[in-house]
């Protein structure tokens, strides 16, 4: 696991279990939408005063994990 991914904690008591950041109540979910949505680096740091440049990296990189596992789809 590299150094980026050991920002991401995931605790059922917090947020139901939903990845986020550095233990924080700051979801993965919720700054990759962000980014989505065309919101910048800059502007998630000002937002969250909280975060790091490697914390919206370590969230970029989970996704690609999450993404990047096979799909195996049963035959009909």
């Amino acid at each position: 696991m590299s150094d980026l991914l050991s920002r991401i904690t995931i605790k059922p008591e917090q947020c139901h279990g939903w990845p986020c950041i550095r233990g924080m109540r700051i979801r993965v979910a919720d700054i990759l939408e962000m980014l989505a949505q065309g919101a910048s680096e800059k502007e998630i740091l000002a937002d969250f005063p909280d975060l790091e440049s490697d914390d919206i990296r370590a969230c970029l990189e989970y996704a690609a994990r999450m993404v990047g596992h096979p799909v195996v789809v049963a035959a009909e």
